[in-house]
């Protein structure tokens, strides 16, 4: 016993370190029956036939896609990304549809840990210029997570910008399929990490504080600051769905990484936050599920 909590300790004083540089990231989680009316559809592309079988795929989005904090603490873990790794643990989308060894030649992760909706243009350049037959698309919840509700994005730039990246794909890629995956639930992370002492304690280093600051608390204003968090991220995920399905190679998972109900074994144990290496893979399966479904996602 005194030995894992000396383990624990230390673990907490490394994270304490360098937490701090990274406490904007992503969060993943499924607390909350999924988005309702349009959010809860499938939007299926209205033009040109949909291809499972892309030629090769590029991945832009935040700290999720990078594998962040699934292999080791405070750092980026791209082979365990679920979209672009290579590890046999995870069998990546890129893995899944391409198979492994041309996965290792025509996938590129440009997803970068902290990114908000805003950095989406960007990545969508980098992405474009690969010419992918495939863009899968992360983003949203750092959006959501930040130091208060008031400093949040609000729904109508979340949506302004992420149709500024799609429109910035189209210019350098107009056949590039998309797959844009929904906004995890990020009170499905509170609910589940809370039971940790050592989560919680990371947690107070500045992690997400709009939905996960006073863990414990559970009185009027904390209660609404999560219901207000867990709006948002509704909501956005109505702007993915109605952005995309104005695009007719555009797929919207349908809330599918929302519904998930990840648990403590999809989480990270160096933060309670980011996806582990099985999360990732559980990641990997709903999207290669989604991308190969025929007529649109199920």
């Amino acid at each position: 016993m005194r030995k894992r909590r000396q383990r624990a300790r230390a673990v907490l004083a490394v994270v304490t370190a360098a937490v701090l540089g990274a406490a904007g990231c992503d969060a993943v989680g499924g607390d909350e029956p999924g988005p309702s009316g349009s959010a809860a559809r499938r939007a299926t592309p209205t033009g040109p036939v949909w291809d499972p079988s892309p030629a090769s795929l590029a991945a832009v989005g935040d700290s999720i896609t990078r594998a962040f904090d699934a292999c080791s603490v405070l750092q980026d873990c791209p082979e365990a990304s679920w979209a672009t790794g290579s590890s046999t643990e995870v069998d990546s989308l890129a893995v899944r549809l391409l198979g492994r060894a041309k996965a290792a030649t025509s996938s590129w992760n440009y997803a970068v840990s902290g990114a908000r909706m805003a950095d989406l243009a960007g990545q969508m350049a980098q992405a474009a210029a690969k010419r992918p037959g495939l863009v899968t698309v992360m983003a949203g919840a750092n959006d959501a997570c930040r130091d208060s509700t008031a400093a949040m994005t609000s729904v109508a730039d979340f949506r302004t910008q992420f149709e500024d990246a799609l429109r910035t794909l189209r210019k350098a890629a107009p056949k590039a399929q998309v797959y844009v995956a929904s906004v995890p639930d990020l009170k499905r992370l509170w609910s589940e990490g809370r039971a940790n002492p050592m989560g919680k304690q990371v947690w107070k280093l500045g992690i997400c504080p709009s939905m996960l600051g006073d863990a414990d608390a559970l009185d009027a204003a904390a209660t609404q600051r999560r219901a207000t968090v867990q709006q948002r991220v509704e909501a956005y995920n109505e702007v993915l769905e109605e952005v995309c399905a104005r695009d007719e190679r555009c797929r919207f998972d349908g809330g599918a990484v929302y519904e998930f109900r990840f648990g403590t074994d999809q989480l990270s144990h160096w933060d309670w936050f980011h996806p582990s290496v099985n999360g990732q893979a559980r990641l990997a399966e709903i999207a290669y599920r989604e991308v190969t479904a025929a007529g649109g996602v199920t």
